[in-house]
């Protein structure tokens, strides 16, 4: 089981250390001259997947699928990750040491719009580049992108949540993904949860431009105030920080909505050193191993559960698939990329909304 808690804290700087220059070689690629390039055709089939962090947990299942294509399929495969989440600079690196190299396609857990310029660089040099877990913006930046519908799975734990209030009021504290950057993971879950709520948002591409205080219409119905926005970074220690101004502007608050589970667990350890975590309830995106734990013995009341091993193993496949056959990958029908699905895990269903409870989440989390 992957942890993603202070207590392993250790172990995944390790990986990430590892990860960020790791050049991994499998299957038939070991046995290929090493001097051919990875792009020719009397070379593997070179490819580079880079992540956004491998301190969260999320992206070292990415890797380790990517990994298992690799080595099925034969193909060159090198790891790259940023030091943090948000590190464009990292990430822009990677794709012109993919360029140089000469590789087939590039998978990739984009930023921010930052990197599109070299995204658009690589594409024009001939590598298929294909967008994992978060769409960029344009969603045409890469050939194709597969993830979760992430405004879905933020709609499916603020229907939830407005259910369990019963029409109580609703005070609000909202653990975001960045403050000074524009990711659509970070609005689409935003939103998503809020309209799920029945809030209006307004902007849907925007966090934190809806009214503060007004009627909720999920569930049964209901007044709210929201407490504010603080960005977590998808990390534990700045999500008990964003947690804990939030507290500052608000001791109120009863209902937490966390980016992920690393913050939505940072969130949870700040409630309980104010001595509140029985008073909110605290919803997430990610169903990993441990999240799905912490819904069971009810830290998290919900979270929408993602399979980013999915995620990574079809876009292995289908920059093989392209190589040897010309064929290319198409996006799920009305919409703008390939949806690889979510799930609502919680052990308190809802009439009506469709969910999985903790035991039938943890055989499958993260797609494992």
């Amino acid at each position: 089981m992957l942890n993603y808690t202070a207590r392993s804290r250790s172990v995944l700087r390790g990986v990430a250390a590892a990860s960020i220059a790791a050049v991994a070689v499998f299957g038939l690629a070991a046995c290929q001259d090493p001097g051919a390039k990875s792009g020719g055709s009397s070379g593997p089939v070179g490819v580079a997947l880079i992540v956004k962090t491998t301190t969260n947990p999320f992206f070292v299942s990415m890797e380790d699928s990517a990994k298992a294509a690799a080595a099925k399929d034969g193909v060159k495969l090198t790891l790259a990750a940023g030091k943090k989440d948000g590190d464009a600079a990292t990430q822009i690196q990677a794709i012109e040491d993919s360029i140089s190299r000469g590789d087939k396609g590039i998978l990739i857990t984009p930023t921010d719009s930052t990197v599109n310029s070299a995204i658009a660089k690589a594409r024009k040099a001939g590598l298929y580049v294909i967008a994992l877990d978060t769409p960029p913006d344009p969603a045409n930046t890469v050939d194709i992108t597969f993830a979760t519908n992430n405004f879905d799975a933020g709609v499916a734990i603020g229907k939830w949540t407005a259910a369990q209030l019963g029409g109580k009021a609703a005070v609000i504290g909202l653990v975001d993904l960045f403050s000074n950057q524009v990711a659509s993971v970070d609005y689409n879950r935003d939103q998503g949860f809020l309209t799920g709520m029945g809030i209006d948002t307004k902007d849907k591409t925007k966090n934190g431009d809806e009214d503060k205080t007004g009627s909720y219409t999920g569930g049964k119905g209901g007044t709210y105030t929201i407490a504010g926005n603080q960005a977590s970074n998808g990390d534990e220690a700045d999500g008990r920080t964003a947690m804990e101004t939030l507290l500052s502007k608000n001791p109120n608050i009863n209902v937490v909505y966390s980016i992920n589970e690393p913050a939505g667990y940072g969130a949870y350890q700040a409630l309980k050193a104010a001595g509140k975590e029985k008073d909110a309830i605290i919803v997430s995106i990610d169903g990993g191993c441990t999240g799905v734990g912490e819904v069971k013995s009810g830290i998290f009341g919900a979270t929408s559960q993602q399979y980013p091993s999915k995620m990574a193993s079809l876009g292995m496949e289908a920059i093989v698939k392209l190589t040897k056959s010309g064929t290319k990958p198409s996006v799920s029908s009305g919409l703008d990329f390939f949806n690889t699905g979510s799930q609502l895990v919680t052990d308190k269903p809802v009439n009506g909304l469709s969910s999985i409870s903790t035991a039938d989440a943890a055989k499958i989390c993260w797609g494992k």
